[in-house]
């Protein structure tokens, strides 16, 4: 086994920039489309554990071409809800989403 899959995951409540990375989206979208529960962050997880659900959660996304808009009502709510708390969350704990595009510029 490779060291980097004994490595483990923080946890989104403990992620960088208010959980507002890969990991933080692949576990918010977990949640939206109930593959685990809101309650489960992640945290300790190995990282081939996380590469797995990862996976499932592009899998589910396949079902509707990778866009919000094709979900169905419950689910684009849930996910609305989701990210937009996270948002928030993330804003306050400081994150700056600017500078992330300014950084890729």
């Amino acid at each position: 086994m490779s060291t980097r899959n004994m490595k483990t995951y923080v946890g989104i409540n403990n992620e960088q920039n208010g959980g507002m990375t890969q990991s933080g989206k692949i576990i918010r979208d977990a949640w939206v489309f109930g593959l685990i529960p809101e309650t489960e962050t992640g945290e300790g997880w190995r990282l081939d554990r996380l590469e797995v659900l990862w996976g499932q959660v592009n899998a589910e996304w396949e079902k509707y071409d990778f866009q919000v808009g094709r979900l169905p009502d419950e689910l684009r709510e849930r996910f609305m809800r989701i990210h937009g708390d996270a948002m928030k969350q993330a804003r306050a704990a400081g994150w700056d989403p600017d500078s992330e595009i300014a950084a890729d510029e």
